[in-house]
């Protein structure tokens, strides 16, 4: 972490200096905004603590409820998700409160007891390599205590706005500067009732499966039911089933089934349990299930095991369906080129599925993510409001893999036994299905399709592990300057901003022939620079594309002096060099960044990474024209 730029500030540097004039929340609400935030769940939390960091951008965050967040819901957190925390900086937080999961366990009916279930097999939850970061399990709260703590800390000060319910909203084609007008009540005991009328650039609704502000814009959950009742509850329980610490799927013979998430804090364990089914239409309210069904519905499927439930700290039963809307903003399909977003939906108030895959959380918190920076650079004038288009085109496709996933696996885990309880050794087919979608489970799936934003595979040959559309895969690296060995992904930082990476030949880097010595000439001189280009005057010359370096020799083959002065930039108001532009390859384990990665080591290359962490083109280090072309379009959008 790198702090004390501007002078030195004692303390903690994870709280920032408050911007001047900053105006706290709940200090009344501001006439006009540039972005109105409704809803403060998993998505509308990602989005809020994104835009916190920039003062110019008057943000506010409203929810309906009293306060935050405190048990209950979701609590998957998948390895790409972990990622993304590690961006906004507490993903260490997760790793030290939450729980790992380590393995999956499978059950099934006993042959010799069909009545009973009896373990089948065992798997490593995450393949080697897939991520540094684990699969983890956490209450929701904690994820959103720790969201709100960013936005606490941030120069904003940024709070949600709480007591606050979105009741209605206008878009005025016509009012090119805050054309949505949007209408709220106060609902707290001392103000309830009360109106409230903001104008507002933009607004994002994250308000849930219920979510007014869909409703507002005319779109529609469409999807439909699989008439199955599944309950969900944390417990303290006493047990002695084995694997009641492993995150394990159990098949029953007549019983249904049982999926068991053990919880952070070594006792607190979730259970998702297959109940009723229900018949066409109806509706999982109708029936009066109680806690003791879940209780009693779990004893019946864990036998010959015992399980005595202490304490249930929360509760829920619900249907399963798969519902999605054709679009996540208010421009309808055929007025794309005439108009711009400037209502925006996220998370389930788009997609909604079951829990079971554990990855609503995830998907919701990605939608924002995607959207944030987008934002941020159309507001900052880096790019044109078109850009906004491609929130909705990326991320509907991958909300619609969500939920053809979650209805393939919803089916199957509601499934009885395909062979009744033979003996044969075959693998359940539940088990299988979940063993081949490792990849999916963990978030690595999502891939984005050839556009303006992400290049054409021309030059994919020169990095073959970094695929473009796919996440920046992070491999172990030594930065130059203090030869500490450090997660290259982990400089992808929630900023907003671009990065380059260079991948440089095993050449000398001080001749002024080399590669990426003719590389920084071009950054750095060049009239068709995107730094020079895209960097706002005045700023810091990373300030929208930050550039870095990778070497394949060691860090003791290279001296830092003789470098590109690009690689040494100074920054700040005092002109402070940044040395931690420069890496070199990490030879300690036998394959470096350079093998592991597909790298081709005779000619380098570039890769260029979005501001969410994805992949948006691979160029050879001499195209120059082609990375001038690719930002130019940025501003095309």
């Amino acid at each position: 972490m790198q702090y004390h730029l501007n002078g030195f500030r004692p303390g903690d540097p994870e709280i920032f200096e408050a911007a001047p004039g900053f105006q706290e929340s709940g200090a009344g609400f501001p006439e006009k905004v540039d972005v109105l935030i409704v809803g403060s769940g998993p998505a509308g939390l990602t989005l809020a603590a994104q835009l916190s960091a920039f003062p110019d951008i008057v943000t506010r965050i409203v929810e309906r409820r009293s306060g935050p967040l405190e048990k209950g819901q979701a609590d998957g957190i998948s390895c790409r998700s972990m990622e993304m925390f590690n961006a906004f900086g507490f993903a260490e937080k997760i790793l030290k409160q939450g729980y790992w999961v380590n393995e999956t366990t499978f059950w099934k009916p006993d042959p010799e007891h069909p009545e009973h279930i009896v373990r089948n097999g065992r798997i490593q939850d995450v393949e080697d390599g897939l991520s540094e970061m684990p699969h983890m399990i956490l209450n929701q709260a904690r994820v959103h205590d720790m969201f709100l703590e960013v936005m606490r800390n941030s120069r904003t000060r940024l709070e949600p706005d709480y007591s606050l319910q979105f009741t209605g909203l206008t878009v005025d084609p016509d009012d090119t500067d805050y054309p949505v007008t949007v209408t709220m009540q106060r609902i707290d005991s001392d103000r309830d009732g009360e109106q409230v009328t903001v104008k507002a650039r933009y607004v994002v609704g994250c308000d849930g499966a219920r979510s007014a502000v869909r409703k507002a814009i005319g779109r529609e959950l469409i999807g439909d039911s699989a008439n199955q009742a599944w309950g969900v509850m944390d417990v303290l329980a006493v047990t002695d089933f084995p694997d009641i610490r492993c995150k394990t799927l159990i098949q029953s013979a007549k019983e249904g089934n049982v999926i068991i998430i053990p919880r952070e804090g070594g006792f607190l364990v979730r259970l998702y349990i297959e109940l009723d089914k229900l018949d066409p239409g109806e509706r999982v309210s109708n029936r009066t299930m109680t806690v003791d069904h879940l209780v009693a519905a779990a004893q019946r499927i864990f036998r010959p095991y015992s399980f005595s439930a202490k304490e249930v700290v929360w509760w829920s039963v619900y249907e399963i369906g798969q519902r999605l809307t054709d679009k996540f903003d208010d421009v309808p399909q055929d007025q794309t080129e005439s108009r711009s977003p400037r209502v925006f939906i996220a998370g389930d108030a788009c997609h909604t599925h079951s829990p079971k895959a554990g990855q609503g959380m995830n998907v919701s918190m990605g939608d924002a993510f995607n959207l944030g920076w987008k934002l941020v650079h159309v507001l900052q004038g880096h790019s044109t409001p078109q850009l906004l288009h491609s929130y909705s085109s990326e991320r509907q496709r991958v909300a619609q893999e969500l939920i053809d996933f979650d209805r393939k696996w919803s089916k199957i885990m509601s499934e009885r036994p395909e062979s009744g309880v033979s003996s044969s050794g075959e693998t359940p087919r539940f088990q299988r299905y979940f063993i081949e979608h490792g990849r999916y489970t963990a978030g690595m799936s999502v891939k984005y399709e050839n556009s303006r934003l992400t290049g054409m595979p021309t030059w994919q040959s020169h990095a073959t592990g970094f695929e473009i559309g796919t996440r920046f895969h992070s491999s172990p690296v030594i930065r130059l300057a203090d030869a500490k060995r450090v997660e290259l992904g982990h400089t992808v930082t929630a900023d907003t901003r671009w990065r380059l990476f260079a991948f440089c030949p095993n050449e000398d880097p001080s001749l002024s022939s080399s590669s990426i010595a003719q590389l920084c000439q071009f950054l750095q001189t060049d009239d068709a620079s995107p730094i020079l280009t895209h960097t706002p005057v005045g700023a810091d010359l990373d300030a929208f594309l930050d550039f870095r370096v990778i070497f394949q020799q060691s860090s003791r083959e290279l001296a830092l002096e003789t470098l590109p002065s690009l690689l040494l930039p100074r920054k700040g108001k005092l002109g402070l060099v940044d040395y931690e532009k420069v890496f070199c390859a990490d030879r300690r384990n036998g394959h470096d960044i350079f093998d592991l990665r597909g790298i081709d080591r005779t000619h380098g290359c570039i890769v260029i990474v979005r501001p969410d962490q994805y992949i948006g083109h691979i160029l050879p280090l001499d195209g120059f024209s082609e990375l001038s072309t690719f930002f130019a379009r940025l501003y095309q959008l």
